[in-house]
């Protein structure tokens, strides 16, 4: 009723062998986060016995994140000199889609049949528990392994020695080995469980997803997230050991992509050239109301995105989302355009100022609503809200407003 093998979280130092020093740091790499992509050229610089000794020794999850990494040819290799039971526990992972819960959780937990009583619950953590990668949380299966229910170490431990796990079981949540990862960590965390039971298509228990896995892919999400919001690709490495055309490569895909969406604000530009020509004004306040748009325009992705990523708001939810935008928009609009008309009032004249203070509000209430907008509908077809978050909400913000800028200037001062 255990399942076995050693849990990642025990491995290597809790061994009777010893490694040799490069061994040990190799060990911390693998396990140290954002660093994935240095290992197979720490691994690629070890003895081949040195390499199949570590790999035997990998927690499962930490073994398949390392596949993902290597040439296909050694991590056929590498597969092919495990164990059996190691290569049973860490086969079936590999079949799940990469970024899903299946391909992150650990198969090394400790389940428990539904007669089995508290006493013979704690006799078997107990026997087991050093091999498991968690032994808070206890699944409760029938003979087929289909999930009944789970119950929590302290339950077990303070029940009376006779009562059946099955009437101690307590509402934890459970997750399909194909969802995502990111939202199984996140549901983790937001239940504050030890972990979650994750199970197959047909309610077969099949891994838990530990607080602590849980807490790590939160971190890597964060971090690409934070990375493709400033216009660039997370380097899954420290930064000063990624090689200068890695760092190139990583921003230089966005900035073509920024340079060409900002064509578009030169073709605005030449379009009004006559009007900008007219009154040369109208150039000064380019920059102050670009900025304005863009910025309003990015906070409002940024806060959309992330209460996407912890589940406040859902795609079906845009149109509250809008609705929200709008009003915030408008609210901010009407304060810097009141502010605006004031100052260009008096240092140029009321009319400009109408045209400043105007475009300031419009463009405050579009940017806002767009870039609530855009995120959830990112979500909606697939893509990485974070995508567009701050680039291309800033680029597209920069582009409508000047056009609303020019149309405001060109009706009220007749240009």
């Amino acid at each position: 009723m255990g399942v076995g093998a050693r849990g990642s979280g025990r491995r290597g130092f809790g061994v009777a062998r010893r490694h040799s020093f490069h061994e040990y740091r190799v060990q911390q790499a693998v396990r140290a986060p954002g660093t994935a992509s240095v290992r197979g050229e720490l691994f690629g610089g070890l003895r081949e016995n040195d390499v199949i000794t570590l790999f035997e020794e990998l927690g499962s999850e930490n073994r398949v994140e390392l596949v993902d990494e290597l040439p296909s040819n050694v991590a056929r290799r590498l597969m092919q000199g495990l164990s059996a039971s190691e290569r049973d526990l860490t086969a079936p992972m590999l079949g799940y889609a990469k970024g899903s819960t299946g391909r992150r959780m650990s198969p090394e937990y400790i389940r428990v049949h539904a007669a089995t009583t508290a006493h013979e619950a704690l006799e078997q953590v107990r026997e087991t528990g050093s091999e498991a990668e968690s032994v808070y949380l206890l699944p409760i299966t029938d003979e087929s392994r289909r999930l009944i229910g789970v119950v929590t170490l302290a339950d077990v431990a303070t029940a009376d020695p006779a009562d059946r796990v099955q009437d101690l079981a307590t509402a934890q949540p459970v997750v399909a080995a194909d969802m995502s990862a990111e939202d199984a960590a996140r549901m983790c965390l937001e239940y504050r469980s030890p972990a979650v039971v994750v199970v197959d298509s047909e309610n077969r228990l099949i891994g838990i997803l530990t607080i602590e896995q849980a807490a790590r892919i939160i971190e890597e999400a964060e971090d690409e997230d934070a990375a493709r919001a400033g216009g660039s690709e997370p380097f899954r490495r420290p930064y000063l050991g990624t090689p200068v055309m890695s760092i190139v490569r990583s921003r230089i895909v966005w900035l073509l992509v920024l340079a060409l969406s900002a064509i578009l604000t030169v073709q605005v530009l030449e379009v009004f050239e006559d009007a900008l020509a007219a009154v040369v004004t109208l150039a000064l306040f380019i920059p102050l109301l670009t900025g304005t748009g863009g910025n309003t325009g990015a906070q409002a992705a940024t806060t959309v995105t992330r209460s996407l990523a912890v589940g406040d708001v859902r795609p079906r939810d845009i149109a509250a989302v809008l609705f929200r935008e709008v009003r915030v928009g408008a609210t901010m609009g009407g304060m810097l355009g009141l502010l605006g008309f004031t100052i260009a009032g008096l240092v140029y004249d009321w009319d400009l100022g109408f045209v400043i203070g105007s475009t300031l509000f419009v463009i405050c209430t579009l940017a806002a609503t767009v870039g609530g907008a855009m995120p959830l509908l990112a979500k909606k077809i697939g893509v990485d809200p974070a995508v567009f978050s701050t680039p291309f909400v800033s680029t597209f913000c920069d582009s409508t407003g000047l056009v609303i800028y020019f149309l405001i200037a060109m009706s009220v001062l007749g240009v």
